[in-house]
């Protein structure tokens, strides 16, 4: 019998402007000043990781 991976679906936000992302790996801090539209979600990608939107305050 072959096991089969079950796939969890992520509801992921878009980018928009005026988030910010942050690398866990290296500290690196960024602003989004654009977005490019292209599609419903981008992953920002720093130290070959995806980078996570930093809390807001």
């Amino acid at each position: 019998m072959v096991k089969k991976k079950t796939v969890k679906k992520v509801a992921k936000k878009g980018v928009k402007k005026g988030d910010v992302y942050k690398c866990g790996v290296c500290g690196l801090a960024v602003t989004v000043d654009e977005t490019c539209g292209c599609v419903d979600y981008c992953d920002i990608i720093c130290c070959e990781k995806p980078m996570r939107p930093k809390r807001r305050a």
